[in-house]
């Protein structure tokens, strides 16, 4: 089927359109890979609706994790009457014909909203002074207390970006080694008898030694099932600039186990994020974690600094490995670590409650358990974590 002269049809335009559409969803898009794209739409033709969506899909979606973002995309732009009415309908969340049970994307929403506005000057400048006002007191103090699975994409990336100025001042712990100070608990022998021989054998101060002081070695593993989306890559930004201090091994686990400690090394978020993104085979499946602690004891064991390890564990819980695996994997680890700490996003919820297998495994092993769904929580996390390090 002959598509036409680009110059004069619609096709490239639409084209144009759609990447636009799917850049506002969040999507990394640039002038070659919309080229690339009208370019292939010519090879495939427009016969099968299918094949189209492969094609665009092969030129445009560079992550995993894009992928249900392209598809709700490409069913409201090209004409899902069904699929349509159901997003636009989630851009009034109260409204009462929003059709229960089907998976929210905000960036979907927020873009297709977008769309609608771009013939609307008077519109589009109305949002785009609530955009520059996003930093405002009331919105400051709103966004603090935000669900991070709430916010919209232009949200999301504000809250990310502020997440990453928090800082986590984990307790220090006193250490083998020893330096000359006032404060300590033995006599410094050498510096003693040196100074007693410039003074004629007189000893007019007793100087000291005392241990030196050192961060705790950190063991970070995060969940990255799909439940867990939003919160993995906000955390990982967040952990990547908190914990820059401190000795950090940083493992990502869905299905099996990712380890992210070079990317970790890297000093910009947004690199270690690309790095991540690049290493994590099963972003958004299911939940093992048994099989991944059995991954890391055969294979990362060395990794832990004795007893002083702190273990700081992201997930929701919803497990669908075996629960015996988990226990005995959690009763190894917890031999081998100092604390190990629960970092769990649905203690949103007030009348939360471990019941699930996978997340009463874990209630019974752990040391504690805090909630991270918001800036407010991250921002508290430092002090409530020194309280469980005290009580245990």
């Amino acid at each position: 089927m002959l598509l036409g002269d680009a110059r004069s049809g619609k096709l490239a335009d639409n084209i144009t359109g759609f990447a636009r559409a799917l850049r506002r969803a969040g999507l990394p898009l640039d002038a070659s890979r919309i080229s690339l794209a009208i370019a292939s739409t010519r090879h495939i033709g427009l016969e099968r609706k299918d094949d189209l969506s492969a094609a665009l899909q092969a030129c445009m979606v560079s992550r995993q994790e894009d992928l249900l973002v392209f598809e709700q995309m490409f069913s409201a732009f090209f004409r899902d009457p069904e699929l349509t009415r159901q997003l636009l309908s989630q851009l009034l969340p109260k409204a009462p014909t929003a059709t229960p049970g089907v998976p929210r994307k905000s960036r979907v929403q927020e873009a297709l909203a977008a769309k609608t506005q771009h013939n609307d000057p008077g519109q589009a400048k109305e949002d785009e002074l609530k955009f520059d006002a996003a930093m405002s007191a009331s919105n400051r103090s709103r966004l603090q207390q935000a669900d991070f699975q709430s916010l919209s994409a232009s949200e999301f990336r504000l809250v990310e970006q502020l997440a990453r100025k928090i800082r986590l001042p984990l307790p220090k712990i006193q250490g083998r080694r020893t330096r000359p100070g006032g404060r300590g608990d033995r006599i410094h022998w050498a510096h003693t008898l040196r100074a007693a021989a410039r003074h004629d054998g007189e000893v007019f101060v007793l100087p000291r030694v005392q241990r030196q002081t050192q961060a705790l070695p950190l063991l970070i593993l995060v969940d990255i099932s799909g439940s867990m989306e939003r919160y993995a890559r906000l955390l990982l930004a967040f952990l990547h600039q908190a914990t820059r201090d401190h000795p950090r091994h940083v493992f990502a686990f869905g299905t099996d186990l990712t380890d992210l400690s070079m990317a970790f090394k890297l000093r910009d978020s947004d690199e270690m994020l690309a790095q991540a993104s690049l290493q994590i085979q099963d972003f958004a499946g299911g939940t093992q974690l048994g099989q991944s602690l059995t991954h890391f004891r055969t294979s990362h064991a060395k990794k832990l600094c004795g007893r002083r390890t702190v273990v700081l564990l992201i997930s929701d819980g919803l497990d669908t490995g075996s629960a015996e695996q988990l226990d005995s994997e959690l009763v190894w680890l917890k031999r081998r670590t100092r604390h190990l700490l629960w970092l769990n996003p649905l203690l949103r919820f007030d009348a939360y409650a471990p019941l699930a297998t996978g997340a009463s495994v874990l209630n019974r092993h752990v040391d504690g358990m805090l909630a991270i769904h918001n800036l407010s929580r991250l921002e508290d996390l430092a002090s409530a974590m020194s309280k469980l390090f005290k009580n245990t």
